[in-house]
């Protein structure tokens, strides 16, 4: 097992990969009007793309084309038992009509009314992840 310099469990891509299929809601990180926001964002994998669902002319919609954005899901307890997963991507929207037909397959309700018709892939190009335990979170 690998470990970095606090002592947490490093996570290879394959493990983040799996525990982001596990996934429901993340957070998504990008730039809006120069500033610096993150956006709690329902979410599925399909294959190695991350796909979100948004409304035309949200704000989540307007600032993600073809803007690289980070991504974060993570678990953690009251104990201290937990992961973390960030990925480093390229976010675009999907507009294939073969993608967008796989993409109202997948398990990804919308956070709101309006959220029907626009898909968000985000490339998973720069993978990390972390995993602690109350054990090596107290050393």
């Amino acid at each position: 097992m690998d470990t970095d310099r606090n002592g947490l469990e490093v996570l290879d891509r394959d493990e983040c990969l799996r525990l982001l299929r596990d996934g429901s809601v993340g957070r998504i990180g990008l730039s809006s009007a120069a500033l610096p926001v993150v956006l709690p964002v329902s979410y599925a994998l399909s294959g190695d793309r991350i796909v979100l669902r948004t409304a035309h002319g949200s704000q989540l919609a307007v600032a993600t084309t073809n803007a690289v954005v980070a991504f974060a899901v993570d678990d953690l307890n009251r104990a201290g038992d937990g992961w973390s997963v960030l990925v480093t991507g390229v976010a675009e929207e999907m507009t294939d009509p073969e993608a967008v037909a796989r993409c109202r397959e997948l398990p990804l309700g919308p956070w709101g009314p309006d959220a029907v018709e626009r898909f968000v892939g985000i490339s998973t190009d720069i993978v990390s992840g972390r995993r602690t335990t109350a054990t090596a979170a107290s050393a």
